[in-house]
C-alpha cells in the first residue's frame, strides 16, 4: 500500500499512515526477533500489540475507504485495495494474539526453582 501511494503521488494522509504503519509493525518485529519484550517486563507487550493492530484496521478502514472513493488515480486505487486487505490482516491477527494471550496466567517463561 505504502508503494502504491508513493508512486501514485497521493495526498500525504495516505503515504503518512501507510508509513507510520511499516515502522510500528517493523519494530514489533524487532522487539520479538531481538528478544527485547522478555528484557522490558514493564509492559504487556503481546496486549500492546493486539492494541496495535485494532487501531491499524480502524485507520487502515477510514483512509483506504477513502482512497477508493476518491481514486484520484489507478495507483490510490491500487493502494486502497491493498490497504484493505492489509485491515483483515491486521483484524485476523488481533483476534489470533488476542485467543493466543492469557490476562490472569503467569507472565513469561516463569518456572518453578528445582
Amino acid at each position: 500500500a505504502f508503494i502504491c501511494f508513493a508512486a501514485s503521488r497521493a495526498p500525504g494522509a495516505y503515504t503518512a499512515l501507510a508509513v507510520m504503519e511499516t515502522a510500528i509493525t517493523a519494530l514489533f518485529f524487532l522487539l520479538y526477533l531481538l528478544r527485547l519484550d522478555q528484557r522490558l517486563s514493564g509492559l504487556f507487550w503481546p496486549l500492546a500489540d493486539v492494541f496495535n493492530s485494532v487501531i491499524a484496521a480502524l485507520f487502515l478502514l477510514v483512509v483506504c475507504l477513502f482512497a477508493i472513493i476518491v481514486k484520484t488515480n489507478n495507483g490510490t486505487l491500487a493502494g486502497g485495495v491493498f490497504g484493505l486487505a492489509l485491515l483483515v490482516l491486521c483484524v485476523v491477527d488481533a483476534v489470533l494474539l488476542f485467543r493466543k494471550i492469557s490476562l490472569d496466567g503467569p507472565r513469561g517463561r516463569n518456572t518453578p526453582a528445582k
